[in-house]
């Protein structure tokens, strides 16, 4: 189906027939999904936040559970799947996702320590370059991280911080003002760190634009993937951006606090005049256990590892990304716009002046994620919301946040929203 196409219906039976006709309909029940207290199932749409729990988790770490058990130590290298490579046996797979090469990409650590650790590298300003581009309402925690490399080089955030605003009377920030600041700015520009879709308002940025005009101002580009990463349909290697983190907890089901993943292209894969901060598992892998003080970071992104990641939740990102590589993005993105159109047009349909929908209509603009302000409400309204058997998320000071996430969610659960939240309008 193309949802540019599909002449929507607001009615139950049309969800249901646009989930009959759905070839990825299958893998909702590959999901845990929430239930009341009563043991009915709840409407899901906060898989922007934590994805559900894939059903083949848990054989994935009972796995290494009993590996542990019987071989203790010897797991490292006789287990089913030795821990020593471990994260290997994950890269293609990640690579896949964010449209990378196996050498583009690792999987370790959490994102924002992966922030720090590309910032080390790739954030070298100068007297005259030194400047770091960011949205003004980026998360918090790209906010703090890129603060702090600032302040650490002896730059005032004042000076130095370029942060991206919308126009008036508007909620996303266009490309064309981007491409501005470039032009004006981008001689005393360093790094442009970006969410790929911003968390607030839900807009995909044009990061293949982005960093082409960026990089004619050699300027370096970098973007944090954690609403991206198994959400859109990413070409990163194609796109030629230099750097990328993403935690793996939202559209990529890895569990609470899971494992992270971190892009570097091609182009830096043996640059070893780049600065890092180094660590035991970034070291040459033929001369780990020689234990010489001598450090010759491994060529690609695995370079920048630190230390042995955690086998269980990397066993738990294996069990979801299995399910990614079956299924593939391009199908999987496709299927978002359709769920996400829908929701739109169900919404539009409410015809109630109380809502407007922050994220972009263009399908370009935007993933599996639609930001709804509910004017002269309070999270009181949220609250109701929720009680109707949703789960979804409510943004100071006014915006709700719903997911229907392709792999999980059905045409039917995003009618069945609508019904509840026209529910509470009322």
């Amino acid at each position: 189906m193309n949802s540019e196409k599909i002449i929507y219906q607001n009615n139950e039976a049309f969800a249901q027939q646009l989930d009959n006709a759905d070839a990825l309909a299958k893998y909702r029940n590959q999901f845990h999904f929430p239930k009341d207290n009563t043991g009915n199932t709840l409407l899901y749409f906060c898989g922007n936040s934590l994805g559900l729990q894939p059903k083949n988790v848990r054989a994935y770490i009972e796995q290494e559970l009993l590996d542990w058990e019987n071989l203790g130590v010897e797991g490292h290298f006789h287990a089913k799947h030795p821990w020593m490579p471990y994260h290997e046996f994950l890269t293609e797979k990640m690579a896949n996702i964010v449209g990378a090469k196996p050498i583009e990409v690792v999987v370790m650590n959490t994102l924002t320590v992966n922030l720090h650790l590309m910032m080390v590298s790739f954030y070298r300003p100068t007297k005259t370059k030194y400047k770091i581009v960011i949205e003004k309402n980026a998360f918090p925690s790209d906010q703090y991280a890129v603060q702090s490399q600032i302040n650490f080089h002896g730059f005032d955030c004042k000076d130095a911080l370029i942060e991206l605003t919308p126009r008036e009377n508007e909620d996303i920030i266009f490309t064309d003002d981007i491409e501005k600041v470039i032009a004006e700015q981008g001689d005393s520009i360093a790094l442009i760190m970006l969410g790929g879709v911003n968390y607030y308002t839900g807009q995909a940025f044009d990061m293949k634009r982005i960093t082409e005009v960026a990089h004619q101002k050699n300027i370096v580009v970098g973007f944090d993937l954690a609403h991206a990463a198994g959400n859109l349909f990413l070409q990163l290697h194609d796109w030629n951006v230099d750097f990328a983190v993403w935690c793996s907890y939202k559209y990529l089901n890895s569990g609470p606090g899971g494992i992270a993943g971190c892009f570097v292209h091609e182009k830096h894969a043996t640059d070893k005049t780049l600065p890092r901060f180094a660590g035991w598992w970034s070291n040459d892998k033929q001369k780990r256990f020689l234990m010489q003080p001598e450090f010759n970071a491994i060529d690609g992104a695995e370079g920048w590892q630190l230390s042995n990641p955690s086998i269980l939740a990397m066993a738990s990102l294996r069990a979801s990304l299995d399910i990614f590589d079956e299924v593939g993005m391009e199908k999987l993105a496709e299927k978002s716009k359709q769920l996400t159109a829908y929701l739109e047009f169900l919404i539009n349909e409410l015809k109630n002046d109380a809502i407007e929908i922050i994220t972009p209509k263009d399908t370009k603009q935007r993933g599996a994620q639609l930001s709804i302000r509910i004017k002269n409400s309070n999270k009181n309204f949220f609250h109701q919301l929720t009680a109707t058997g949703v789960v979804c998320d409510w943004r100071e000071p006014d915006v709700i946040r719903l997911a229907p996430v392709p792999l999980y969610n059905s045409f039917l659960d995003v009618y069945q929203f609508v019904q509840k939240l026209k529910l509470v309008l009322s």
